[in-house]
Protein backbone atom coordinates (compact mmCIF):
# COMPACT_ATOMS: atom_id res chain seq x y z
CA UNK A 1 0.00 0.00 0.00
CA UNK A 2 1.07 3.54 -0.68
CA UNK A 3 2.09 5.95 2.04
CA UNK A 4 -0.70 8.31 3.04
CA UNK A 5 -1.02 12.04 3.70
CA UNK A 6 -4.13 13.29 5.50
CA UNK A 7 -5.47 16.83 5.52
CA UNK A 8 -8.22 17.78 7.95
CA UNK A 9 -10.80 20.53 7.43
CA UNK A 10 -9.52 20.77 3.85
CA UNK A 11 -11.94 21.66 1.07
CA UNK A 12 -9.62 22.51 -1.83
CA UNK A 13 -6.90 19.85 -1.69
CA UNK A 14 -4.23 22.48 -2.39
CA UNK A 15 -2.05 21.20 0.43
CA UNK A 16 -2.36 17.65 -0.86
CA UNK A 17 -1.32 18.40 -4.44
CA UNK A 18 2.49 18.04 -4.05
CA UNK A 19 2.00 14.79 -2.16
CA UNK A 20 -0.28 13.46 -4.89
CA UNK A 21 2.27 14.33 -7.54
CA UNK A 22 4.87 12.35 -5.58
CA UNK A 23 2.66 9.25 -5.57
CA UNK A 24 1.08 9.39 -2.14
CA UNK A 25 -2.53 8.51 -1.41
CA UNK A 26 -4.22 11.59 0.07
CA UNK A 27 -7.38 12.06 2.10
CA UNK A 28 -8.91 15.53 2.43
CA UNK A 29 -11.59 15.61 5.09
CA UNK A 30 -14.22 18.34 5.37
CA UNK A 31 -17.89 18.46 6.26
CA UNK A 32 -18.53 20.26 2.93
CA UNK A 33 -17.52 17.17 0.90
CA UNK A 34 -20.21 14.59 0.00
CA UNK A 35 -20.86 12.21 2.87
CA UNK A 36 -18.57 9.18 2.82
CA UNK A 37 -15.33 8.61 0.93
CA UNK A 38 -15.34 9.68 -2.73
CA UNK A 39 -12.42 9.20 -5.16
CA UNK A 40 -11.56 12.33 -7.12
CA UNK A 41 -11.74 11.29 -10.79
CA UNK A 42 -9.60 14.22 -11.90
CA UNK A 43 -6.81 13.65 -9.37
CA UNK A 44 -5.90 9.96 -9.01
CA UNK A 45 -4.96 9.02 -5.49
CA UNK A 46 -7.08 11.75 -3.89
CA UNK A 47 -10.07 10.82 -1.74
CA UNK A 48 -12.59 13.38 -0.51
CA UNK A 49 -14.13 12.54 2.82
CA UNK A 50 -17.38 14.13 3.96
CA UNK A 51 -17.43 13.72 7.72
CA UNK A 52 -17.68 15.54 11.00
CA UNK A 53 -14.27 14.80 12.47
CA UNK A 54 -15.66 15.03 15.97
CA UNK A 55 -17.60 11.83 15.30
CA UNK A 56 -14.34 9.89 15.45
CA UNK A 57 -13.44 9.52 11.77
CA UNK A 58 -10.12 7.83 11.02
CA UNK A 59 -8.85 6.56 7.67
CA UNK A 60 -9.94 2.98 6.89
CA UNK A 61 -7.21 0.72 8.24
CA UNK A 62 -7.62 -1.92 5.53
CA UNK A 63 -6.74 0.55 2.75
CA UNK A 64 -4.16 2.80 4.40
CA UNK A 65 -0.42 2.32 4.42
CA UNK A 66 1.97 4.22 6.65
CA UNK A 67 0.72 7.70 7.48
CA UNK A 68 3.47 10.05 6.36
CA UNK A 69 2.00 13.46 7.11
CA UNK A 70 -1.01 15.24 8.62
CA UNK A 71 -2.08 18.85 8.07
CA UNK A 72 -5.10 20.44 9.76
CA UNK A 73 -7.00 23.69 9.15
CA UNK A 74 -9.68 23.91 11.88
CA UNK A 75 -12.34 26.61 11.58
CA UNK A 76 -11.01 30.00 12.70
CA UNK A 77 -14.08 32.26 12.43
CA UNK A 78 -14.82 32.25 16.15
CA UNK A 79 -11.25 32.79 17.38
CA UNK A 80 -9.40 34.92 14.81
CA UNK A 81 -8.42 38.26 16.33
CA UNK A 82 -9.66 40.00 13.17
CA UNK A 83 -13.17 39.27 14.46
CA UNK A 84 -12.52 40.10 18.11
CA UNK A 85 -15.21 42.79 18.15
CA UNK A 86 -17.83 40.06 17.69
CA UNK A 87 -16.62 37.59 20.32
CA UNK A 88 -19.16 38.56 22.99
CA UNK A 89 -22.05 38.41 20.53
CA UNK A 90 -21.00 34.94 19.34
CA UNK A 91 -20.90 33.70 22.90
CA UNK A 92 -19.03 30.91 24.69
CA UNK A 93 -20.48 28.07 22.60
CA UNK A 94 -18.79 29.46 19.49
CA UNK A 95 -15.46 29.48 21.30
CA UNK A 96 -16.11 25.97 22.64
CA UNK A 97 -16.76 24.69 19.11
CA UNK A 98 -13.50 26.14 17.80
CA UNK A 99 -11.53 24.67 20.69
CA UNK A 100 -13.19 21.30 20.08
CA UNK A 101 -12.12 21.35 16.42
CA UNK A 102 -8.56 22.29 17.36
CA UNK A 103 -8.41 19.54 19.97
CA UNK A 104 -9.78 17.02 17.46
CA UNK A 105 -7.08 18.03 14.97
CA UNK A 106 -4.35 17.55 17.55
CA UNK A 107 -5.70 14.20 18.71
CA UNK A 108 -5.79 12.78 15.16
CA UNK A 109 -2.39 14.26 14.30
CA UNK A 110 -0.71 12.81 17.35
CA UNK A 111 -2.49 9.47 16.88
CA UNK A 112 -0.94 9.25 13.40
CA UNK A 113 2.63 9.35 14.68
CA UNK A 114 3.55 11.43 11.61
CA UNK A 115 4.93 14.95 11.24
CA UNK A 116 2.04 17.39 11.42
CA UNK A 117 0.91 20.97 11.61
CA UNK A 118 -2.28 22.66 12.76
CA UNK A 119 -2.81 25.98 10.98
CA UNK A 120 -4.75 29.07 12.00
CA UNK A 121 -4.45 32.83 11.61
CA UNK A 122 -3.50 34.99 14.58
CA UNK A 123 -6.14 33.94 17.09
CA UNK A 124 -7.04 33.27 20.68
CA UNK A 125 -5.87 29.67 20.24
CA UNK A 126 -2.54 30.99 21.52
CA UNK A 127 -4.23 31.67 24.85
CA UNK A 128 -5.94 28.29 25.18
CA UNK A 129 -3.62 25.94 23.27
CA UNK A 130 -0.21 27.47 23.82
CA UNK A 131 1.89 29.69 21.61
CA UNK A 132 2.38 28.48 18.02
CA UNK A 133 5.66 26.90 17.05
CA UNK A 134 5.94 29.00 13.88
CA UNK A 135 4.37 32.06 12.25
CA UNK A 136 4.60 32.60 8.48
CA UNK A 137 3.16 34.80 5.73
CA UNK A 138 2.27 33.52 2.23
CA UNK A 139 4.57 35.89 0.30
CA UNK A 140 7.58 34.48 2.13
CA UNK A 141 7.05 31.18 0.26
CA UNK A 142 5.97 32.59 -3.11
CA UNK A 143 9.39 31.77 -4.55
CA UNK A 144 8.43 28.09 -4.60
CA UNK A 145 6.06 28.99 -7.47
CA UNK A 146 7.20 29.87 -11.04
CA UNK A 147 7.64 33.51 -12.04
CA UNK A 148 4.75 33.28 -14.52
CA UNK A 149 2.43 31.84 -11.88
CA UNK A 150 -1.26 32.65 -11.95
CA UNK A 151 -3.70 31.28 -9.41
CA UNK A 152 -5.76 28.54 -11.18
CA UNK A 153 -8.73 29.11 -8.87
CA UNK A 154 -9.94 32.53 -7.71
CA UNK A 155 -7.24 34.47 -9.64
CA UNK A 156 -9.23 37.69 -9.29
CA UNK A 157 -8.91 37.50 -5.52
CA UNK A 158 -5.54 35.91 -4.76
CA UNK A 159 -2.30 37.42 -6.03
CA UNK A 160 0.06 35.43 -8.29
CA UNK A 161 2.85 33.64 -6.41
CA UNK A 162 0.93 34.22 -3.17
CA UNK A 163 2.34 37.74 -3.08
CA UNK A 164 0.32 38.90 -0.11
CA UNK A 165 0.83 39.18 3.65
CA UNK A 166 -1.28 37.25 6.16
CA UNK A 167 0.23 36.21 9.46
CA UNK A 168 -0.54 32.55 9.97
CA UNK A 169 0.30 30.35 12.94
CA UNK A 170 1.41 26.73 12.98
CA UNK A 171 1.29 24.35 15.92
CA UNK A 172 3.54 21.46 14.93
CA UNK A 173 4.79 18.10 16.13
CA UNK A 174 5.97 14.65 15.12
CA UNK A 175 9.23 15.95 13.67
CA UNK A 176 7.69 18.59 11.39
CA UNK A 177 10.36 20.64 9.59
CA UNK A 178 9.61 24.30 8.89
CA UNK A 179 10.67 24.94 5.28
CA UNK A 180 13.23 27.59 4.33
CA UNK A 181 11.91 30.91 3.07
CA UNK A 182 11.87 31.81 -0.65
CA UNK A 183 10.37 35.28 -0.52
CA UNK A 184 8.63 37.38 -3.17
CA UNK A 185 7.60 41.01 -2.78
CA UNK A 186 3.96 41.51 -1.76
CA UNK A 187 1.81 43.39 -4.24
CA UNK A 188 1.85 47.00 -3.03
CA UNK A 189 2.63 45.70 0.44
CA UNK A 190 -0.91 44.61 1.28
CA UNK A 191 -3.43 41.84 0.70
CA UNK A 192 -5.87 42.76 -2.03
CA UNK A 193 -8.20 39.91 -1.13
CA UNK A 194 -8.50 41.30 2.39
CA UNK A 195 -10.37 44.28 0.90
CA UNK A 196 -12.42 42.13 -1.49
CA UNK A 197 -13.48 39.31 0.80
CA UNK A 198 -15.49 40.84 3.58
CA UNK A 199 -18.78 39.38 4.69
CA UNK A 200 -20.00 36.09 6.09
CA UNK A 201 -20.79 34.03 2.97
CA UNK A 202 -19.41 30.51 2.72
CA UNK A 203 -17.68 31.41 -0.56
CA UNK A 204 -15.72 34.29 0.92
CA UNK A 205 -14.76 32.16 3.94
CA UNK A 206 -13.49 29.41 1.64
CA UNK A 207 -11.42 31.84 -0.43
CA UNK A 208 -9.99 33.56 2.64
CA UNK A 209 -8.93 30.22 4.10
CA UNK A 210 -7.48 28.70 0.90
CA UNK A 211 -3.98 27.31 1.43
CA UNK A 212 -1.10 29.29 -0.14
CA UNK A 213 0.24 27.04 -2.91
CA UNK A 214 3.84 28.14 -2.42
CA UNK A 215 3.72 27.16 1.22
CA UNK A 216 2.13 23.82 0.30
CA UNK A 217 5.03 23.09 -2.04
CA UNK A 218 7.58 24.22 0.53
CA UNK A 219 6.11 21.99 3.26
CA UNK A 220 6.27 18.97 0.98
CA UNK A 221 9.87 19.65 -0.05
CA UNK A 222 10.95 19.82 3.60
CA UNK A 223 8.79 17.00 4.96
CA UNK A 224 8.06 14.68 2.06
CA UNK A 225 11.17 14.22 -0.04
CA UNK A 226 12.70 11.47 2.06
CA UNK A 227 9.32 9.74 2.23
CA UNK A 228 8.84 9.95 -1.54
CA UNK A 229 11.22 7.06 -2.25
CA UNK A 230 9.16 4.87 0.07
CA UNK A 231 5.85 5.61 -1.60
CA UNK A 232 5.01 2.70 -3.90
Amino acid sequence: MKDVAIFLFDLTGIMAQPWLEAGYTCYIVDIQHPTGITPDNKRPGLFKVGADLRSGWLPPAETVGRIAFVGAFPECTNVAVSGAAHFLKKGPRALALSLDLFATSKEIAEWSGAPYFIENPISTFSTYCGKPNHIFEPYRYGGYLPENDRRPRWPDYIAPRDAYPKKTCLWTGGGFVMPPVKEVKPEDGYSRQHKMLGGKSLKTKNIRSATPRGFARAVFESNGKELNSQAA
